[in-house]
C-alpha cells in the first residue's frame, strides 16, 4: 500500500464537486438498499409529467433516468453542485433552482406531480405538500439514524444524542402532520468497506456535514489512527442506515 502521505495528499486536491462517487471505485464499496431507489426514481418519472427533485447533488440522480417529464425541475444549495446540475440537465431541459438550505420552494402551490429526493439535507413537509398535486406522490430515500457513525464518531466522539436523528417514525409522523399519506416505509443498514485512508479522506472532504470541521492537518492523529487499523485489518468498516419513504398528498 501507498504511503499515509501519499494517500491523504492525493485524496485532499481531488474535485468533490457533485454527487459522483466514481473515485472511490477500487478503494471503497457500499452495499445498496434493496429497493433501487434510481430504477424506482426512473419509473416515476417516466409516468408523469411534472416532477421536482429537492437537493439534487450534481444532478446525477436525475439524469439517470431515461426520460423526464416535460417540467422537471431541481434544486440545490452548494454552488459547486449548482453548477454540475446545470452541464448535465439543463440540456435536456430540465430547470435548476439555486436554493439556501431552510427557504420555501420557489415554486406555486400544487406544482409537481411528483417531488422526490435522495438524501435530502431536512425535509421540508409543509413545502413539500404545499407543491404537490392533490394525491401526488413524495419519493424519497432518506439518510436513516446513526449512518456511518463508526467512522464519524473516530472523529467526533461518542454522539449518543445524535444517534436518535433521522428516525424514520417521526419523519413519517411529521409527513403526515405535514397533510401527506405515508403509503410505504422501509429501512436498510448497508455496509461501508474503506481499503485505504484516502477513501476516508475524499469522503470527509464530500460529505462536509458528517464532521463539519474535517480538514487533514487538524484530524491528523484520528486519520493515522485509522490507516493503521486498515493497514492491520486490510479494511475498516462501517455501516450506512436508509430509509425509503413514499407518501401521498392528502386532497386538500
Amino acid at each position: 500500500m501507498r504511503t499515509f502521505d501519499d494517500l491523504v495528499a492525493e485524496a485532499a486536491s481531488v474535485d468533490v464537486s457533485g454527487w459522483s462517487f466514481d473515485w472511490l471505485d477500487g478503494r471503497a464499496t457500499e452495499e445498496r438498499p434493496p429497493w433501487g431507489y434510481s430504477r424506482l426514481l426512473a419509473t416515476r418519472l417516466a409516468e408523469v409529467s411534472s416532477a421536482l427533485d429537492i437537493d439534487t447533488g450534481g444532478g446525477e440522480v436525475v439524469n439517470g433516468a431515461p426520460r423526464l417529464p416535460g417540467r422537471t425541475a431541481v434544486t440545490e444549495g452548494w454552488p459547486p453542485n449548482v453548477e454540475r446540475a446545470r452541464e448535465l440537465l439543463t440540456p435536456r431541459g430540465v430547470e435548476v433552482v439555486p436554493l439556501e438550505q431552510g427557504a420555501a420552494l420557489p415554486f406555486s402551490d400544487a406544482s409537481f406531480e411528483l417531488v422526490s429526493s435522495r438524501h435530502p439535507v431536512r425535509p421540508n413537509w409543509i413545502e413539500i405538500a404545499r407543491v404537490l398535486v392533490d394525491d401526488g406522490t413524495y419519493l424519497a430515500q432518506h439518510v436513516g439514524p446513526a449512518s456511518a457513525f463508526e467512522l464519524i464518531e473516530q472523529f467526533r466522539g461518542p454522539l449518543p444524542r445524535q444517534r436518535h436523528d433521522r428516525d424514520p417514525q417521526r419523519e413519517a409522523a411529521a409527513a403526515e402532520s405535514a397533510g401527506l399519506r405515508v403509503v410505504r416505509l422501509r429501512t436498510a443498514r448497508c455496509r461501508m468497506t474503506f481499503f485505504d485512508i484516502g477513501a476516508i479522506v475524499y469522503l470527509l472532504r464530500k460529505c462536509v456535514w458528517w464532521v463539519p470541521d474535517f480538514t487533514v492537518d487538524g484530524h491528523r492523529q484520528a486519520l493515522h489512527r485509522l490507516d493503521a487499523h486498515i493497514r492491520a485489518h486490510g479494511q475498516f468498516v462501517a455501516h450506512s442506515t436508509r430509509t425509503l419513504i413514499e407518501a401521498r398528498r392528502v386532497p386538500r
